[in-house]
């Protein structure tokens, strides 16, 4: 599901009582207040002082509910340790049933709430900066894209031109991997086109992008790669792109080119 899709369902979810439990938590490696994780702390003082908070007013439903919901964020959260980026966010009840978790590459502030209804605003405000994306980066040989959202990248795809069909095809990102580990220091087959034709090149890529962004939820696309490359790549689109960054990463991690694209 989208997460502008996402987002308007935890908006119109509620309950009665107070159910909800929203975790928004800082895990940035960067950040001096994490280090040697120091989010830990944060999230056991902020699981203790809701409790202390519910304990004093003696509902016992609240009670029952918050500390089953404390048990699963914990665990989920253990469990995923590899998943961590910059934050955590957590919406969360137990009747009705809410389960909502996101690992991203945003910071937050650090903050637990019990409510009656997701606590959305910040969440919304991050959504705002950093939209369903999607990151493409052209060249002779192949065409890389990110699937992003919230800064994280959620699917790497590698196109690949099929001079046998004068195509596009999708290879699978394995493969693409490990051919560019072979061939690292080879030049592309299709370097020697010549560059007059590149807008000729890249045809049936709009098409594939097109697609991509209307099953991704993509609100906007962003360019890197040679100017050249880039320039005419973002001409064959029907919409302009949000960004045309001139660098070749294509040899970059997805995390380094996302950290290049939206925090430049």
């Amino acid at each position: 599901m989208p997460l502008s899709k996402e987002l308007e369902s935890l908006k119109e979810f509620g309950c009665e009582d107070r159910c909800v439990l929203s975790v928004y938590l800082n895990t940035n490696p960067g950040d001096p207040q994490q280090l040697n994780g120091g989010w830990k702390i944060h999230l056991k003082n902020g699981f203790k002082r809701i409790d202390e908070y519910l304990t004093a007013s003696e509902d016992e439903k609240e009670i029952k509910a918050f500390r089953k919901l404390k048990e699963k964020v914990t665990e989920e959260i253990d469990k995923n340790m590899n998943k961590l980026r910059k934050s955590v966010v957590i919406f969360a009840a137990v009747e009705p049933e809410l389960w909502s978790v996101h690992y991203v590459q945003v910071p937050v502030k650090t903050s637990f709430h019990w409510e009656n209804k997701p606590m959305t605003e910040e969440m919304e405000y991050m959504y705002k900066a950093y939209p369903e994306a999607g990151v493409i980066l052209p060249s002779y040989g192949e065409v890389r894209i990110l699937d992003t959202a919230m800064g994280d990248v959620k699917d790497e795809l590698v196109y690949e031109f099929d001079s046998g069909v004068e195509g596009w095809r999708l290879r699978k990102i394995e493969a693409a991997n490990e051919e560019q580990k072979s061939k690292k220091s080879a030049k592309p087959a299709l370097e020697a086109r010549p560059r007059t034709n590149i807008k000729q090149f890249f045809k049936g890529m709009e098409t594939i992008v097109e697609k991509l962004k209307k099953e991704r939820g993509w609100r906007e696309i962003h360019i890197t790669g040679e100017a050249d490359v880039a320039n005419v790549f973002a001409e064959t689109l029907r919409e302009k792109p949000a960004s045309c960054i001139y660098k070749n990463l294509n040899n970059n991690k997805a995390s380094d080119v996302i950290h290049q694209v939206f925090e430049k």
